[in-house]
């Protein structure tokens, strides 16, 4: 039942109005010009990364936050475990090529990204599975310590797989558990109304999917401790994209994608992590053979691992994840400093331009302009957004649309550049001034947008 109630140096982050007037002095305050953005292209410490995706000629990708690019060894590596691994090496690959540890091997890589500690992570599953199985293991943890709370608290504007399994699992629960919405407002005023004492855990996800914003994890998870409750963060639209530091903040649990921001390939695993004071406490829903303490004694009775690897359920897709691994190792040679840093300067940028150069178009941006309440993507608003999306994509500069009436525009660090923000604002500037969205084929959705 869903209930609504209502080396390199970083520059330092500070004001939102001092990074806005300093980018300005960067570029020349009278003259913000594609060379300026060139310039700071060509000295961006971050720019050999560039080389390591495949990008279209002629395209600005700048759809990361939904489908990281290809790396250029995804390929090679897919060919390796086909035929060599799969192809020579058959089922001994399980052991000679390291197939049997490979989620915790990715797990340990993920969680050097999301200050998650070692052996506290593994990569499998999808997020929706390894939600499943946290708020599945919140709840039996809340049930045995806090048996009088029966009600799960998310956002409204979480991404809505998330909702959804949350729901599903309070039906399958039934006895007064419930999902209570709350909006992002509640959220960072601290939860000043919906955390009461009957909220056994909190589902968050770090970044807004729609609008961008970011939630601060330390000072929000204080709050739901505050308040007796367990916090789950879900980091689809931040690893890979800004520093995370999972134990640091206290958080209990946290699940998330590789194929976004970490640019492991369509439908590339998940991953799930479980603080250590809670590890020895989860319990696995879905207890499959590979959480199984010895699954190759084939006992008919469960007896979970007493690791990382009870997370696991099923055999994993070996392909997928040794593909995935490709993109986890560009990103542990990238200082994240610095990743986040240019992340900021890249945002700053974009929404300057759209100040500058589109305000007589009925465009907003939606993103917040704080830097500590921005991830990595820009979002405006446009009555026709879904049909100048569809003519921005005609065009080669590739984002996407989400309801209502809003345009993303990811900003992948590692291959995006400052000129693609100033030409991608020029050609949504031509096809504002020339209504060129509002042809019949802008108007035409597939099934997906």
């Amino acid at each position: 039942m869903t209930t609504l109630d209502d080396g390199r140096d970083a520059e330092p982050i500070t004001d939102p109005a001092d990074s806005r007037a300093s980018e300005r002095a960067r570029v020349g305050a009278d003259a913000l010009d594609r060379a300026a953005c060139a310039q700071r292209d060509a000295d961006d410490p971050l720019r050999g990364f560039r080389d390591e995706f495949v990008l279209p000629p002629e395209t600005i990708y700048l759809d990361g936050n939904s489908l990281g690019a290809q790396t250029k060894g995804a390929a090679e590596r897919a060919q390796d475990v086909i035929s060599q691994e799969w192809g020579t090496g058959l089922i001994r690959s399980w052991n000679d090529a390291g197939w049997f540890d490979l989620p915790a091997v990715l797990g340990d890589k993920v969680a050097g990204l999301v200050g998650g500690g070692a052996g506290a992570t593994v990569v499998t599953d999808t997020t929706s599975i390894n939600l499943f199985k946290a708020a599945s293991a919140a709840c039996k943890i809340q049930t045995a310590d806090a048996p009088g709370r029966r009600v799960i608290l998310t956002q409204r504007e979480n991404f809505p797989s998330d909702i959804y399994m949350l729901e599903g699992l309070a039906e399958q629960l039934g006895d007064g558990w419930e999902v209570r919405l709350v909006d992002d407002a509640e959220v960072t005023a601290g939860f000043p109304t919906a955390l009461t004492d009957e909220v056994a855990f909190v589902v968050l996800t770090h970044v807004n999917y729609r609008t961008g914003r970011l939630f601060d994890m330390e000072s929000t998870t204080s709050a739901i401790h505050a308040g007796g409750a367990l916090a789950i963060w879900d980091l689809c639209h931040s690893a890979g994209a800004l520093e995370i530091d999972l134990a640091g903040s206290g958080a209990d649990m946290a699940v998330g994608c590789t194929y976004k921001f970490l640019n492991g390939g369509p439908g590339s695993p998940a991953f799930v992590w479980v603080s250590e004071a809670l590890r020895t406490r989860f319990t696995q829903p879905l207890s499959g053979w590979w959480g199984h303490k010895q699954p190759f004694e084939m006992e008919p009775s469960y007896t979970p691992a007493e690791g990382i690897r009870r997370y696991l359920t099923g055999t994993q897709g070996i392909i997928s994840m040794s593909v995935a691994e490709v993109g986890l190792d560009i990103h542990s040679r990238a200082d994240m400093a610095a990743v986040r840093q240019k992340s900021l300067a890249l945002s700053d940028l974009f929404i300057e331009l759209v100040d500058s150069r589109l305000s007589h178009h009925p465009v907003e941006v939606v993103t917040p302009r704080e830097h500590a309440q921005r991830g990595s993507q820009v979002s405006i608003t446009h009555p026709e957004g879904f049909a100048v999306m569809s003519a921005l994509i005609e065009r080669g500069v590739i984002g996407d649309y989400r309801e209502p009436e809003v345009l993303r525009f990811g900003l992948t660090p590692l291959y995006v550049g400052f000129a693609d923000v100033w030409d991608t604002v020029e050609v949504l500037r031509d096809i504002l001034d020339n209504r060129l969205w509002d042809a019949p084929q802008h108007k035409v959705r597939g099934a997906v947008t």
